[in-house]
């Protein structure tokens, strides 16, 4: 997104008073980062969580190991939990939770390749989840992750909130 679809995404958040909070893995960041380049995003964004590492994911937002053993750090059990985590700890109106693979080296296999997103958004009661596989290298991965979980968090406003 650029700066203007940025403000306008948190323009649309802060219009229907709505807060955001972030738990990033895959992401390690950048969706926090890039929310923050747009106006107004101090008034909607709570904050973000980086849990990189799988005892990152099980301190701070309470992934089972179990969790972790059945179906691995990247993957959507994880993400849900993730998610789960980041509502109790933060408590946004809206909750966003990702993993995936932007480089080999995780668990990718030929159904998970490297390129492999899971998002989890948590919500009024409501969850949604994601997955979807993108082409390129670590750091077009990570761009396209990024603007793949903004577009969309936008479309989860503009279905659920817009006035």
């Amino acid at each position: 997104m650029n700066q203007t679809e940025l403000t306008e995404l948190t323009m649309m958040l802060k219009d229907n008073g709505l807060t955001v909070a972030f738990a990033e893995s895959c992401t390690a960041g950048m969706l926090s980062s890039e929310l923050v380049k747009a106006k107004g995003s101090s008034d909607v964004l709570i904050g973000s969580i980086v849990v990189y590492n799988v005892e990152a994911k099980k301190k701070l937002l309470g992934v089972k190991q179990d969790t972790l053993d059945l179906y691995t750090a990247e993957s959507q059990q994880v993400t849900n939990e993730m998610v789960m985590g980041l509502k109790k700890a933060l408590n946004a109106d809206i909750s966003v939770a990702t993993t995936g693979l932007a480089g080999a080296g995780g668990s990718e296999t030929s159904e998970k390749p490297v390129g492999t997103i899971f998002v989890s958004f948590l919500y009024d009661g409501k969850a949604e989840e994601f997955r979807e596989v993108f082409k390129g290298n670590s750091q077009s991965l990570l761009k396209q992750f990024t603007e793949y979980v903004l577009e969309k968090l936008k479309g989860i406003v503009e279905e659920h909130y817009a006035r």
